[in-house]
């Protein structure tokens, strides 16, 4: 089975995306100054990244079971984590985690008026 040139660029641009957003979800652990922002940062980053790496496991293996499991396992990423990420977030505020001083629990219509 010969891959052509442009599904190894294809292979080769979803790689090295999904690594990148798996960089940035672990670069946010570390950054982010409290757990709201660190949910959203890794939240986000870490679906982006295994839903690009197994997309392109998919794409490469051209396989009709290998092809299944991986939409499966995207599906289930892009339904539990966003769910997970909020459950999480819920606990911290519930269990009154502190917030980042800059951050604001406005919403951002009411800080316009608040500074006119």
């Amino acid at each position: 089975m010969a891959i052509s040139i442009i599904t190894e660029w294809l292979l080769a641009l979803l790689i090295i995306s999904g690594s990148f957003f798996g960089f940035t979800a672990a670069l946010g652990l570390v950054r982010m100054p409290d757990i709201y922002m660190r949910m959203s940062t890794s939240g986000k980053g870490a679906t982006l990244c295994c839903g690009l790496l197994l997309l392109g496991v998919a794409i490469l293996f051209q396989d009709g079971r290998v092809t299944a499991r991986a939409v499966a396992a995207i599906l289930f990423l892009f339904l539990t984590v966003p769910v997970g990420a909020h459950m999480i977030a819920r606990a911290a505020f519930r269990t009154h985690s502190p917030m980042w001083n800059g951050a604001s629990m406005q919403s951002p219509k009411a800080e316009r008026e608040k500074d006119d």
